[in-house]
């Protein structure tokens, strides 16, 4: 290996990628979160499947946190799994035979959950010089990054979880890539709608805490992607800043910049939300990490100039508000013992 070589893998090691590098292969991280949503307005179902590839840092076995949902009904089941593989030159995780998937397919099975669908028509992340994460993709030691790989295609196949199953062709579907050397932020904000009237437009955005070092900032990362395809990504501190309010609730954002205001009003009860499981890596284990929404509602309008460009609603919003502290109270609130989740109990294979 050459030194530029060497140089640029102790880079992206690092958790960055140089401007119009390519995000989507492993960085060889604490953590490497794959995630995957499937919608349909017809039906008004919507589900998700995520694989996290956690990485001690005592050098030993990768091991999973894997997880599928179904709404409406609210079927989960999660699994935390002894191997884990996140594939250092493509899009691409493995855990054992439990977990497998690519950018065209998906393929998970457990006591309990199942999913196997494959995607056509993808309407990838256009070309440009930074992913999810714009500037900050570039910015070595953050603690999390992010990018919404997959903003729209055609997904075919069938999920279960539970007693429920769900099969579906030419559904919607969104993919996403998040990664970090401290596994999940303090707190964090997500969302992410299709099932819009216009079948092409896709609406994503994730916030939290965001440090390397003694730097520390929060910050929003908004996109949308227009009926037509154009797409619009605001998120950066002084140029494009995107300001979010955020409770178990509501999520209201607006940003602005490069001539575009774009806002953001999702909402979702709580006693709808699900306590989700996040990693953590060194202890190779799940901890109760997240309050997830299958099914909110989202309204977005977006504005060029001052002039109205596109206004949808999406009745089929995923939506997080994340932290330890904030789903550990949950579950108190709820009578659940603390460290769980909502999910039915899954043993390590």
């Amino acid at each position: 290996m050459t030194a530029l070589r060497r140089l640029h893998a102790a880079y992206r090691a690092s958790g960055a990628d140089l401007p119009f590098g390519d995000p989507l292969s492993a960085h060889g991280l604490a953590m490497e979160g794959y995630f995957w949503r499937i919608s349909e307005r017809a039906s008004g179902r919507a589900a998700i499947v995520l694989a996290g590839i956690n990485r001690p840092h005592d050098g030993t076995a990768p091991w999973s946190t894997l997880g599928i949902a179904l709404s409406p009904g609210g079927a989960i089941s999660t699994l935390a799994h002894e191997q884990g593989y996140a594939d250092p030159h493509r899009l691409g995780a493995a855990a054992g035979a439990a977990f497998r998937a690519d950018a065209g397919r998906v393929h998970a099975e457990w006591a309990g959950a199942s999913a196997d669908f494959v995607v056509a028509q993808p309407r990838p992340w256009p070309l440009r010089p930074f992913g999810g994460s714009s500037i900050f993709q570039s910015v070595p030691g953050l603690n999390q990054y992010w990018h919404p790989w997959l903003l729209g295609g055609q997904a075919s196949g069938v999920v279960t979880a539970g007693d429920d199953r769900w099969e579906f062709t030419d559904a919607q579907v969104y993919g996403e890539k998040n990664w970090g050397k401290g596994g999940f932020p303090d707190s964090w904000w997500w969302g992410q709608a299709q099932a819009f009237a216009e079948q092409d437009a896709c609406v994503a955005f994730a916030g939290g805490q965001v440090y390397a070092g003694p730097i520390r900032t929060t910050v929003t990362g908004l996109v949308v992607r227009l009926p037509g395809g154009r797409v619009v990504r605001l998120g950066n501190p002084g140029l494009s800043p995107v300001r979010a309010q955020v409770d178990d609730t509501t999520w209201r954002l607006r940003g602005r910049g490069y001539g575009w205001r774009v806002d953001v009003h999702a909402a979702a009860p709580l006693g709808d939300a699900h306590v989700l499981p996040v990693p953590l890596p060194d202890e190779r284990r799940n901890t109760a990490g997240a309050l997830e929404h299958l099914a909110g509602t989202l309204s977005v309008t977006v504005r060029r100039r001052g002039r109205l460009v596109w206004s949808g609603e999406s009745p089929l919003a995923g939506l997080e508000h994340g932290g330890l502290a904030r789903a550990e109270a949950e579950l108190r609130r709820r009578g659940i013992p603390p460290g769980a989740t909502d999910a039915p109990p899954q043993v390590r294979p």
